[in-house]
């Protein structure tokens, strides 16, 4: 992860190969998996289960998904590959591998 210091506020851009890790901690986290496009990864079980609702939905338009505004929801700053329909079984089957890993824990 690589800090960029503009404009008086510090942006943190991921590579979308790498592992994911907590920006304040700086440690792996529990819930992710790499696809072949990148990685899958959550913070917690209710954020895993609405990105997993965001890519089932068949229709996003008039859903309250994004704001009209400055797109600041946690969905709208999905990687776009992971908001493609053509990609749509695949981030279901990482999320799905994710879930089978809790429950072997």
């Amino acid at each position: 992860m690589a800090k960029d210091w503009s404009r008086g506020g510090v942006a943190l851009h991921r590579d979308r190969y790498a592992p994911a890790t907590d920006p304040y901690f700086d440690v792996c986290l529990w819930l992710q998996t790499e696809t072949r496009h990148g990685w899958v990864w959550a913070y917690n079980l209710e954020h895993l289960d609405l990105i997993r609702r965001f890519v089932q939905a068949p229709l996003r338009e008039g859903i309250p998904w994004h704001d009209h505004g400055r797109r600041m929801t946690v969905v709208a700053r999905l990687p776009a590959w992971m908001q493609r329909a053509k990609n749509r079984d695949e981030v279901l089957r990482a999320i799905a591998r994710i879930h089978a890993a809790l429950l072997c824990t």
